[in-house]
């Protein structure tokens, strides 16, 4: 319908933005001459009158639907209105306004048959955004800029969305150190697409904000620098000047001791009161960026106040604080405190206990009358704070099967600077376990998680048996470590607790594609498989197969080696970990077989390998551990039987005087080890692994008489002893944004001792030990000896006069070695599908060659650093670069005694 044929009087509801109201105006620009009488009493009606909607169109749109206007403005034909009284319009055009599309909204009466009312919709578009531009900064800044800003081509533009985009560059800017940015946007029109603009955002970072000191006021108690090692996020700038900072606090002169001060209270010999001289003048720090953040300043507030507290001072308060800027520009942040009272325990009550005395509570609390007051001690001494150490009074109940208990300390009197504490308990009735379920479990039997458990239902509660039933979950490695969950639910109607657990399975097979060098091969190509979570029951059932029979927890492994022709290695072995289903006695079978060939340079230069020059090896075991309950169920003891045979083909194995023969090594290995590192088996956070073992031959030269060294190759025999001992010790949380993160510290010791029978015969060439380079088992398969890794080391040679030049390759082989290890650790992801840990490393060792020359003292001393990947399809991987301490010459060059190493597959010694 032709605005301009049948117009006569229109109604104009405008939302104005800037007040939020509703209202109605003559457009006098476009008031055709004669007005419709009919459109005309409908304004001017005094008295209700209910109309029905006939018609609507939509004028002004080029972008969007009509029809979908018409659903958005909520008015439909067929409605009813009331005029005047009614708020159908005013609602209509305030849900056109607030999809912020237009920048004006008009409804116009059109025409009226009987009381069917007309309406036309007109709204005036805003702008489009065509184009946009960062101007002022770097390309680097523009591109992380663009994606954040919510600028969308062919979208609108409102003041809202400029806001935003410019509350977004400022937080950019003010992260990075830029605290005054500005930022100018101009909006200009664009010529080449209509009712479209060009959004131009001019950007000045300004000068990069640093903090150039950090001062607190009213510290009386606690020294300025204590104060500032609190400050994880809120760090100073580098600083050496001959001119101290002369701009001067709000809260009055800084305490600053003068030099005369520092000699007279003999400062020189103290490092905190040296570091407190010197600040104004010089301030080291290598790591700090001493860039301003607000929110990292504020949690560094409460930490200021957390370490008040955990000092005794519970009233302490920043009661001020300025931030300014110097003459240079940077930042100074100057804090008031008020110390407060220092407040000290006083008489601790205990009321509710039953079933422990006070005196053995007050025993494990810790604290006595006259300690300084913390809180934060309390609450972690009574459990309140859960930890898998325990060692407090929560965990002394629950341990017990209190599942109930409940203990609350109250502040009875408060008298000058001394606390009283009633420490209130509610013990509850011991609680049985009642269910116990598993979920998430998709491949592994429900058998193989239940075994490991340690809380079987119609035992009482005990919170230590949770954590250890998590533990030996996790060691089974079957399962993401961090998604391992368990509920307890107490009913308490009857006593009882339903403890629910729940699994996230992942993969633990594992594909070794790897190369290694060593044992005099070369190089070598390995592929191997390792099905961690087998099931032999179902291999002849055909729909286990998926793709193989899994589920039921034993260890399938095969694996490959070679070089080609020189050499090739076969190796299979299988677990069973409980053996009979009913107890932990795990039962382990191998075998292997080898070939390793030499040869010569032919006509043509080339080297070749032949058979007349070999060692064929043949070896097989079988093992049978078994958990012990005494002293406690972490020990395990393991029986093995193993043999071994050697045929040498014009092969010289140690020595000339054994070139051809067969060589058959039989021995017994009883081997005690004690394992509580945990919960992560890749990465363990706390516990100690140790291990006791005697490996012995049978004495065949006393059974036979006038027994020759030729007669000891053949029948090797021996007794050899290992010790091997190390400890996992978490030392603190690392910074960052995962604060689960931790620094673990990692000591380790390992001795080895290799015996014999009969004097007159010398030490058996089999089972000694190699010492030194990265420790990758090709030779240990064919010449039969422990290889203990020394990293920044390559393999240990003596070269001993005393010796026969054909017996020289024996000193090569120890028969006493020692080995220290300190380890540094931090993990920069623990998540299942991969982990990913770095190290910092020192190590000590040696191998002697027999009892004369054995002196623990005299060490090989080497350090570096190092990395650690474990993937679970692929294994462990990783590399070390040291430098060994011994090998640097005087003279020489630091990178000549320096060695880089991989390790794959495996950990070595």
């Amino acid at each position: 319908m032709q605005r301009s044929r049948t117009f006569s009087i229109f109604l104009l509801v405008f939302a104005c933005f800037s007040v939020g109201s509703l209202r109605a105006q003559v457009a006098t620009d476009t008031v055709p001459t004669s007005i419709d009488p009919e459109l005309e009493n409908i304004i001017n009606s005094k008295s209700p009158k209910e109309y029905f909607i006939g018609g609507i169109t939509v004028t002004g749109t080029k972008r969007y639907d009509q029809q979908l206007l018409i659903s958005i403005a909520g008015i439909n034909v067929g409605d009813k209105v009331m005029i005047p009284g009614g708020d159908n319009f005013s609602k209509a055009i305030t849900n056109l306004w607030n999809q912020h599309l237009f920048s004006n909204v008009e409804i116009y009466f059109t025409k009226l048959e009987g009381n069917k009312l007309f309406l036309e919709i007109h709204v005036f578009e805003r702008p489009a955004l065509s184009d946009f531009h960062l101007i002022g900064i770097r390309k680097a800044d523009q591109d992380e800029l663009k994606g954040k800003i919510g600028f969308v081509k062919g979208r609108v533009v409102t003041e809202n969305t400029k806001r935003t985009a410019e509350e977004v560059i400022k937080k950019f800017y003010t992260e990075k150190g830029f605290q005054s940015a500005t930022i100018r946007i101009e909006e200009s029109t664009d010529p080449n697409l209509p009712n479209s603009v060009v959004v131009n955002l001019y950007i000045t970072k300004g000068h990069k904000v640093r903090i150039d000191n950090v001062s607190f006021f009213g510290n009386e108690q606690v020294s300025e620098q204590r104060l500032k090692k609190q400050l994880k996020g809120t760090k100073e700038m580098t600083k050496i000047t001959l001119f101290a900072d002369t701009t001067k606090s709000p809260f009055g002169e800084t305490k600053r001791p003068s030099f005369k001060e520092y000699l007279s209270q003999a400062g020189f010999l103290s490092v905190s009161r040296t570091k407190e001289f010197l600040d104004p003048y010089f301030r080291f720090k290598l790591f700090s960026s001493a860039k301003f953040s607000e929110k990292k300043y504020e949690e560094d507030k409460e930490k200021v106040l957390e370490y008040y507290n955990s000092l005794g001072y519970r009233d302490a308060a920043i009661v001020d604080e300025k931030k300014y800027y110097n003459q240079r520009g940077n930042l100074r942040v100057d804090v008031k405190v008020d110390e407060g009272r220092r407040y000290y325990f006083g008489n601790v009550a205990w009321k509710g206990n039953t079933k422990y005395s006070d005196s053995i509570l007050n025993i494990l609390l810790g604290i006595t009358k006259g300690d300084t007051y913390n809180l934060d001690i309390l609450n972690k001494k009574l459990g309140k704070q859960m930890s898998q150490e325990g060692g407090d009074i929560s965990s002394l109940y629950m341990d017990d099967g209190y599942l109930f208990f409940r203990v609350e300390p109250v502040e009875t009197a408060v008298y000058n600077d001394t606390i009283d504490f009633e420490i209130r308990i509610q013990e509850g009735p011991q609680a049985t376990i009642k269910n116990v379920t598993i979920s998430g479990n998709e491949k592994t039997k429900e058998h193989v998680i239940r075994r490991e458990l340690r809380t079987l239902p119609g035992e009482k509660f005990s919170r230590q048996d949770l954590i250890r039933s998590q533990r030996e979950i996790a060691q089974l490695n079957f399962f993401n470590q961090e998604k391992i969950g368990i509920n307890p639910v107490p009913n308490p109607e009857d006593g009882t607790v339903d403890i629910h657990y729940s699994v996230e399975e992942k993969s633990s097979d594992q594909l070794e594609l790897s190369a290694g060098w060593g044992g005099g091969i070369g190089l070598t190509g390995t592929l191997g498989v390792s099905f961690n979570n087998f099931s032999i029951k179902n291999i002849f059932n055909k729909k286990a197969w998926d793709p193989l029979p899994t589920g039921d927890g034993q260890k399938l492994s095969m694996r490959v080696q070679s070089n080609g022709r020189a050499y090739q290695s076969y190796n299979f072995s299988f677990t069973e970990p409980w053996l009979g289903g009913k107890k932990r006695n795990s039962l382990t079978f191998s075998m292997y077989k080898s070939v390793f060939r030499t040869g010569g340079i032919d006509a043509s230069g080339r080297y070749f390998f032949s058979d007349t020059n070999r060692l064929k090896n043949f070896g097989a075991s079988i093992s049978l551990g078994k958990q012990l309950k005494w002293p406690d169920d972490f020990f395990t003891l393991v029986y093995s039987l193993s043999y071994t045979q050697y045929k040498l083909t014009n092969y010289r194995l140690f020595t000339a005087d054994f070139r051809n023969g067969t060589s058959n090594n039989l021995s017994v290995k009883i081997a005690l080890n004690r394992n509580s590192a945990g919960p992560n088996p890749i990465f363990p956070t706390s516990g100690s692994n140790f291990m006791l073992s005697g490996q012995f031959t049978p004495p065949y030269s006393l059974f036979k008489e006038n027994t020759t060294s030729q007669d000891s190759y053949k029948l090797p025999e021996f007794h050899k002893w290992r010790v091997n001992a190390e400890w996992f010790i978490p030392i603190g949380r690392a910074m960052g944004a995962d604060k689960t993160r931790q620094f673990v510290l990692r000591a380790a010791a390992k001795y080895g001792f290799m015996g014999r029978y009969n004097k007159s015969l010398p030490y058996s060439p089999f089972e000694r030990f190699q010492v030194g380079d990265a420790g990758l088992a090709n030779g240990s398969y064919i010449l039969g000896y422990d290889i203990i890794a020394h990293r920044g080391y390559p393999v240990y040679e003596y070269s001993d006069p005393k010796i026969n030049p054909d017996q020289q390759n024996a000193s090569q082989f120890f028969t006493i070695f020692n080995k220290y290890t300190m380890e540094l650790r931090y993990p920069f992801t623990t998540n299942p599908s991969s982990t990913i840990f770095g190290m910092v490393w020192f190590e000590a060792a040696n191998g002697w060659y027999d009892y004369k020359t054995y002196d623990p003292f005299r060490l090989r001393r080497s350090a570096g650093v190092g990395m650690r990947f474990f993937l679970p399809m692929f294994g462990l991987l990783g590399f070390d670069y040291g430098v060994g301490f011994d090998r640097l010459q005087q003279g020489g060059r630091l990178r000549d005694a320096t060695r880089f190493t991989f390790m794959l597959g495996y950990e070595p010694e």
